[in-house]
């Protein structure tokens, strides 16, 4: 294949998850209704924590920030995927490409900072409850949503400047429903090596890093639960943590199933059937997990509604 320099690519093709014309419609209801139910949901999320003063607390800050990347994560992804099956079309731009894997990146490495920060919180509430509304102060917490996002800013930053060096091949096929970095990295006719080496590299600091932070910080709580003497109290303790247990090991999951799927499947199309389960699955199931295991939510949502139909 003769090589062609990046500056001269203009488009790439977006294959998608299957060429079937008949399965396009059913491909385009399911995902423009998944897309429907993370927009709403995590905005619900949003709304009900904004407008009950009992939920003003950090680990309701984190939650609402995890809802805003979850809506963020699936506009970046879903909404192009739609727009190419509407116009039966499968190209996007190489600006648009590379649009797309700075900000999926971005907003991965924020959810998975999050989480982390999420985990921590509920670490200090229950290791340290009379310390908790010292340690866990709004400064704190703004710090760790700013440090969060610029780490994933630099993270990606860096990834993106990657791509930009390397030139592509007459062959700009991606076989995903949006422009994943692996995906892209595979189609160049440059040398890689220094970009899967910084994947690598990336992936255990970035991705090490906070979920050694979850792994510790439950370990702690899974240790200071056991020794409390009361049934009702580690009761108390496993529902309070419940949803974030949920979420994380959905995140966690899906990532290690993308990353194995990457590594032994050699059906492309396989490998985007995985990376639905990690782009678009999570961030749809999330405000079901936290409305339905959380009474706090729970209680702050029938308020919401009850306030509505009296207006109404």
């Amino acid at each position: 294949m003769e090589p062609r320099n990046q500056t001269a690519v203009s488009e790439f093709l977006l294959l998608g998850l299957t060429d079937d014309p008949a399965l396009q419609p059913i491909i385009f209801a399911l995902f423009l209704s998944m897309y429907l139910v993370t927009v709403l949901g995590n905005l619900l999320i949003i709304l009900v924590i904004g407008s009950d003063s009992h939920l003003h607390t950090p680990m309701y800050f984190f939650l609402s920030n995890l809802s805003f990347t979850d809506i963020s994560l699936s506009t970046i992804t879903v909404p192009k995927m739609l727009v190419n099956i509407q116009r039966q079309s499968k190209t996007i731009s190489y600006t648009s490409c590379l649009t797309q894997v700075y900000f999926a990146l971005v907003f991965v490495g924020m959810e998975n900072f999050l989480l982390a920060a999420m985990a921590y919180d509920r670490y200090v509430a229950i290791c340290h409850p009379l310390r908790y509304t010292v340690i866990m102060n709004l400064h704190l917490c703004v710090l760790m949503i700013l440090f969060s996002l610029c780490i994933s800013i630099v993270d990606a930053l860096l990834h993106s400047l990657m791509l930009l060096r390397l030139s592509f091949c007459t062959d700009l096929e991606i076989p995903h429903f949006f422009c994943e970095l692996a995906q892209m990295i595979k189609l160049s006719c440059s040398d890689t090596l220094i970009d899967n080496i910084l994947i690598y590299i990336a992936a255990c600091i970035f991705g090490g890093l906070p979920l050694s932070g979850i792994i510790f910080s439950y370990t702690h709580i899974v240790s200071s639960v056991l020794r409390m003497p009361s049934p009702e109290g580690k009761h108390k303790v496993f529902s309070t943590c419940g949803s974030h247990l949920s979420v994380v090991s959905l995140f966690y999951g899906a990532a290690f199933g993308v990353n194995i799927s990457n590594e032994v499947s050699d059906s492309p199309r396989k490998t985007a059937v995985a990376s639905v389960m990690y782009s678009v699955v999570p961030q749809m199931l999330n405000p079901f997990i936290y409305s339905l295991r959380n009474r706090d939510m729970k209680e702050a949502l029938s308020k919401l509604i009850s306030r509505t139909a009296s207006l109404l």
